[in-house]
């Protein structure tokens, strides 16, 4: 197999490329390039954090995290962060994994109705 420019000999191509770790759906569908950057931008903002947080948590900043939100909108063909994080979980892109419940989340809940 051919290595593509860009890609290090021993990646071994896109197939073997760590921004790639989800099962590949169809490849002619833009939802299928999600690169490894934007599935932590999702996986951050699964877990309700802000594009200030999650620029703070990846060590850039909240424009670019903001840029890489609305890339990952259009791929994603959607129109807001709830939306996309639920097309990730369908798609498989993210897992119920990368998403943490903090311990009590719902404590009192029941007690206050």
């Amino acid at each position: 197999m051919r290595t593509p420019p860009g890609l290090p000999l021993e990646c071994g191509g896109p197939a073997h490329h760590p921004a790639r770790a989800y099962p590949r759906r169809n490849l002619t569908d833009p939802r299928t390039y999600i690169t490894g950057r934007q599935r932590q931008i999702l996986a951050l903002a699964a877990n309700g954090n802000t594009n200030r947080a999650t620029g703070r948590a990846l060590g850039i900043s909240e424009e670019s995290v903001k840029s890489h939100m609305q890339l990952i909108l259009r791929k994603l063909r959607v129109h807001d962060r709830t939306q996309a994080v639920a097309v990730a979980l369908a798609m498989g892109v993210l897992d119920l994994e990368d998403i943490s419940v903090p311990e009590g989340a719902n404590r009192g809940y029941r007690d206050a109705v």
